[in-house]
């Protein structure tokens, strides 16, 4: 089969890779329908993290081709989406709500879903079957689902949005612009979002956001303090992953609030003192995506949400680079392949 490997920063190929076999009476097969580039792959990409003939890919969709003995939530032909985490959904800490840590959780991007196929651990408790063969036209939504969505959604809930609530969002890419429809959906009153870029201004506004900030950092929190009688966000998303990201969301939340963080941390450092000072609540890490995965569905389903708006780039999986360049260039929100 073909799928994409990272040999290096920037090194990005579509190569011959042996097709993936059942390896546990748990696996499952799928053919992948569509998958796509993470912003979290950029790290690598650009040398952050270290790499080194990588299978990628972490995100999916697809149809079930084979299942291992003790497979029996899906099945041969189902339409399935799944976590980026394989989890089984059944220790003590799935069933609390945190299947991506689950005891025996594995990354499914150490597998490459940016691939014709896919091995899926823990099969029935990672995957969820969609209600039927989807139309094409909801695959990008579906995809979404299965982590940047998820993740956004994961956020937003974490920093408790509801009604009444000002939610604000640090990161304009595809998690910080679902995070601006999560929090639509949990009924936010007021959401800013921070963003230098005309055209994710304009689809976090499309998705819910009211007010928009250029300004990072301290000078982004001021304005955003301007806005909200010098209080802060009762809420807010942190979807990046820097020092500067969390530090901005901590010090845009009111004394008493919530910071939703999801952006995989690099190098982020909190002064105990200022944390202590600010009363704030702190919640996140990698989504427990497959909690939400469900009810997501049942919403791109009823067409009550169009998270595939996030794709403004569709690619076959030969172009997968020109996705990873694209994305890296800014000149690209968030790139769709398609096997």
């Amino acid at each position: 089969m073909r799928g994409v490997v990272m040999h290096g920063p920037g090194d990005v190929r579509v190569e011959e890779r042996e097709d993936p076999r059942i390896v546990a009476p748990t696996d499952a097969i799928i053919r992948v329908a569509a998958a796509c580039v993470c912003g979290s792959d950029l790290w690598p990409y650009r040398g952050v993290d270290k790499v080194h003939d990588q299978p990628m890919g972490h995100e999916y969709v697809g149809v079930v081709e084979q299942t291992g003995p003790e497979v029996r939530n899906v099945k041969a032909g189902d339409f399935v989406v799944g976590s980026f985490f394989a989890s089984d959904n059944t220790c003590e800490i799935c069933r609390a709500g945190y299947q991506s840590r689950c005891v025996r959780a594995e990354p499914i991007g150490a597998i490459g879903t940016q691939a014709e196929l896919a091995r899926i651990p823990l099969a029935d408790g990672t995957l969820v079957a969609t209600p039927g063969t989807p139309h094409p036209d909801l695959i990008p939504s579906l995809l979404a689902a299965s982590d940047v969505l998820g993740t956004g959604w994961f956020a937003a809930v974490a920093a408790e949005a509801g009604p009444g609530k000002t939610v604000a969002v640090v990161g304009d890419g595809a998690v910080g612009l679902l995070g601006v429809l999560a929090a639509r959906r949990l009924g936010a009153e007021r959401i800013v979002v921070f963003s230098r870029h005309a055209d994710r201004r304009k689809l976090a506004t499309e998705f819910g956001a009211t007010d928009v900030i250029a300004e990072r950092g301290d000078d982004g929190v001021a304005a955003l303090k301007d806005l909200t009688g010098g209080l802060g966000a009762h809420s807010t998303v942190e979807a990046v992953g820097s020092q500067e990201s969390m530090m901005q969301a901590i010090r845009a939340t009111r004394p008493g609030g919530h910071v939703g963080y999801v952006g995989v941390a690099h190098d982020v450092r909190i002064p105990g003192e200022e944390l202590f000072f600010s009363g704030v609540h702190l919640h996140g890490g990698p989504a427990p995506v497959r909690r939400f995965l469900p009810e997501l569905i049942r919403l791109i389903w009823d067409r009550a949400i169009d998270p595939g708006k996030v794709f403004d780039l569709e690619l076959p999986l030969d172009r997968a680079a020109e996705g990873y360049r694209a994305m890296d260039e800014r000149r690209a929100v968030k790139t769709l392949l398609r096997p």
